[in-house]
């Protein structure tokens, strides 16, 4: 029987008995015929949990005839024949240490050191050894020297996948292949949309490990060509998109809109370590999408019995990121408390502070676990992992200490002791918008004439750090800022920049919102800025007018 009529007949089978029926019906064959027959037994006869019927196969009397004229006469094989047996037994979870694959191992070997393989074999030994011996395979650098050597345009996308395998292991210095990878990135750049979804998935991750931060053209391709694979990613492949998408610091809004597509379709059937990863994406990104966390939040109360802890943390920090409640909010906490409850001890402690902390970000309250954070052994705990008791996270004990003292009249726990509060809040992702506080400031001062009559980046006594203050007396005259006396009104002005609201919405950050909620529970008249309502006043005058408007509309007269 010729080739191309064995490979149609042995294609239409469908299980190992089949297969070894048609082999044995045969008189002979050629030796890519039998590499041809082990490569269909284990595409039929493997799945994800490995060999579905392993003595069916193994002991095989035709499985074992196959594997015997592999073994003993593997120099007489072909390239292809030889390096397609490997995958196959590979595939099929064949001891590495047997003397059937030592045979064909170091017959490959040998042949790569002679020069005979082409591109398609040294990729095939390539992708064998990978499988077999990891990143500690010195064999797999003499492959990449040689495809050094090879004209890359000519190579195909499987090709061009298994050398970028090969570099993430065998790259070892921060310049080392670079010339290689340059034109691997320029020859990818051109191919990008024949890639499938898991070649799109392998090459992003390639370029994080490999550190490729200048191939933007093509870290920027292949993220718009990976919103069309969003729902035929597996898990795993959408984990290394996304991981690639906060590497390189990319955002694609189409990206965004494929996720909301597909997130509430799938969180059922979606892998606990995927959506933690699409959650980490959003709120990195500052990214608020309401389909996609109120999809969370119903896969979190279904089935959070079965996250790890960090997976727990990973689903609920981004609601208090984000300032965000879903529609589910009573029973997303209600469970949230249930597995803090029951799970409590098993949470390292620095998630456990971030969790906690996001919770009252957003007005949920863990008292019930107050007294255990503000506790001498929790605290020593925090200190003894990193990162320690850095300014982040006394920053955090702090706020939470402040929250209870404020919103939390009820607690009657141990409190924070003062060596562990800090003096001003870390706020990260709330810094001021320069440029927007020095059009305010012109603003008011058009406006009050003088600049004695407000303060800008005041401390204060209660750990924030007020924009701009400006003091009224009881009459509500404006007072200077450095005086003290005869004060009857602070009004604190929140210069709210871009920065302080997720991506493309008016929603602040929930730093920014606790900040607010505690000024005005301190006695602060709080009056909001935010960049969008100013953005399109052109000049001062028009600055100074919707000012007046939204700090004095009934008190103060605009004179002009």
């Amino acid at each position: 029987m010729d080739e191309e009529l064995f490979f149609k007949k042995l294609n239409s089978l469908c299980t190992s008995t089949e297969v070894f029926d048609f082999v044995s019906s045969l008189e002979a064959m050629s030796d890519t015929m039998a590499s041809g027959a082990l490569q269909r037994i284990s595409e039929v006869e493997v799945d994800d949990s490995g060999l579905k019927n392993p003595e069916g196969v193994l002991e095989n009397e035709v499985f074992r005839a196959l594997c015997f004229q592999f073994e003993f006469k593997s120099s007489k094989l072909s390239n292809s024949g030889l390096l397609n047996a490997l995958q196959a037994l590979i595939k099929l979870r064949i001891d590495p240490q047997s003397t059937l694959m030592a045979s064909l191992l170091s017959e490959g070997e040998e042949r790569l050191g002679k020069g005979q393989l082409t591109v398609k074999n040294l990729c095939a030994l390539g992708e064998s050894l990978l499988e077999l011996e990891g990143p500690s395979c010195a064999t797999l650098e003499q492959i990449v020297n040689h495809m050094q050597e090879k004209d890359i345009e000519k190579w195909s996308p499987r090709e061009m996948v298994t050398v970028y395998k090969m570099l993430q292991v065998t790259v070892r210095e921060g310049e080392q292949y670079q010339d290689l990878l340059n034109r691997m990135n320029n020859v990818t750049l051109t191919i990008v949309s024949q890639l499938s979804p898991k070649f799109t998935s392998v090459i992003l991750n390639s370029l994080v490990v490999l550190h490729q931060t200048r191939a933007v053209p093509l870290v920027t391709a292949l993220c718009k060509h990976s919103v069309k694979h969003i729902p035929y990613f597996t898990g795993d492949e959408l984990v290394n998109v996304l991981e690639a998408f906060l590497y390189f610091g990319h955002r694609e809004q189409i990206f965004t809109e494929a996720l909301e597509t597909h997130v509430p379709k799938s969180i059922f059937a979606m892998h606990p370590q995927t959506v933690s990863k699409v959650m980490q994406y959003c709120c990195r990104k500052m990214i608020l999408s309401k389909p996609i966390f109120d999809a969370v939040a119903e896969g979190f109360i279904s089935d959070a019995d079965r996250f790890t802890t960090d997976q727990i943390a990973e689903y609920i920090i981004p609601f208090g990121t984000l300032n965000y409640l879903p529609p589910s909010v009573s029973s997303l906490f209600r469970k949230l408390e249930t597995v803090l409850h029951t799970r409590f001890s098993h949470f390292k402690p620095h998630t456990l502070l971030n969790l906690l902390h996001s919770c009252v970000l957003i007005q949920r309250y863990p008292v019930n676990f107050l007294p255990k954070i503000f506790s001498p052994y929790f605290l020593q705990r925090l200190q003894a992992q990193p990162p320690g008791l850095d300014r982040i996270v006394t920053s955090q004990l702090t706020q939470l200490f402040l929250t209870v003292a404020l919103e939390c009249p009820f607690y009657e726990g141990p409190k924070l002791l003062p060596k562990y509060q800090v003096k001003a809040f870390l706020t990260p992702h709330s810094s001021l918008d320069v440029h927007l506080l020095k059009r305010v400031k012109t603003g008011l001062l058009y406006l009050l004439k003088k600049r004695i009559y407000f303060a800008s980046e005041v401390s204060t006594p209660y750990f924030y750090t007020v924009d701009i203050e400006i003091k009224l007396d009881e009459e509500g005259f404006v007072l200077p800022a450095a005086q003290c006396e005869e004060v009857h009104r602070r009004i604190a002005l929140c210069v709210d920049g871009q920065n302080r609201f997720c991506i493309n919405s008016h929603n602040l950050l929930g730093e920014e919102a606790i900040k607010q909620r505690h000024l005005q529970l301190l006695g602060y008249e709080v009056v909001q800025i935010p960049f969008f309502e100013v953005e399109s006043l052109q000049n001062c005058r028009k600055m100074a007018e919707y000012l007046h408007k939204k700090i004095f509309p009934h008190t103060y007269e605009l004179s002009c």
